[in-house]
């Protein structure tokens, strides 16, 4: 890197971010477009893809909307190909896709239940992260792989064992990715937001009752945003985070030391 270019700057990489439609997906997807990156989103919903990914070419940058799910092994596969084949190679890949645990009481979860949470949020980013690393090797010379985890890995969450579940084993299965793959050069780390305003969570951020009992326990005063994640994104894909991997990123307000 020239001595006088900046370490976040992203110009001529290439972004895959799952679930990139909206939340946290799509405000990493815009930071990386505005550091330069090229950026294909992947979602299940094809409307919001293509707003996504029409969004982030106002950055002047290459961008591709893909409707997959992250489930089919096939799918991701051909999702993988496509988006090398389009945009020439992948240096950064963030599994963001992820559906929620249901709000079920632990007594009354079927198996289905529970397999239905770990197919998208673990068994999904598995697929994400794997594809994603194939092109990284083939190319030679390095990326970065980021898991969106959830600050449910840690603490315990009434009504979401299949929900934190899926987080522990992912936060878990990064940390090997890294070490298996950091003599490529590849880094692997995971991203634990807290609670934070998106699609997702916005009906039991907006209930009275947990509002009133959660929101004074965060020090920062406020809900996260999803754009309080553009940043860390930037950094993860960056020749910045070259020395940084195997770790676990947690961005929750200060909430987990209150």
């Amino acid at each position: 890197m020239p001595p006088d270019a900046s370490p976040f700057d992203l110009t001529g990489q290439v972004a895959v971010v799952t679930g990139g439609g909206s939340g946290i997906g799509l405000a990493m997807a815009r930071a990386l477009a505005a550091a330069g990156s090229d950026v294909c989103v992947w979602g299940r919903r094809p409307e919001p893809v293509a707003a996504a990914a029409e969004e982030l070419a106002a950055a002047g940058v290459r961008t591709l909307g893909i409707s997959v799910d992250v489930t089919d092994e096939d799918a991701v596969a051909g999702a993988m190909a496509r988006t090398v084949e389009e945009l020439g190679r992948v240096d950064t890949c963030i599994a963001n896709a992820g559906v929620g645990g249901g709000g079920t009481r632990f007594l009354d979860t079927s198996l289905e239940e529970f397999r239905r949470v770990q197919r998208t949020n673990l068994e999904g980013a598995f697929l994400t992260l794997r594809e994603g690393a194939r092109p990284m090797v083939a190319q030679g010379d390095g990326g970065s792989l980021i898991a969106i985890a959830s600050l449910a890995a840690l603490h315990g969450q009434p009504r979401g064992q299949s929900y934190s579940a899926s987080k522990g084993a992912l936060i878990s299965m990064v940390r090997s990715i890294a070490i298996e793959l950091a003599p490529q050069g590849i880094r692997a780390n995971a991203v634990l937001p807290g609670w934070t305003m998106t699609p997702m969570a916005e009906g039991v951020l907006t209930w009275d009752r947990f509002r009133d009992r959660v929101l004074p326990r965060m020090p920062v005063g406020r809900w996260g945003r999803p754009d309080d994640f553009g940043a860390v994104a930037v950094y993860l894909a960056s020749p910045a985070s070259a020395f940084h991997t195997a770790d676990t990123l947690l961005l929750d307000g200060g909430y987990s030391a209150f």
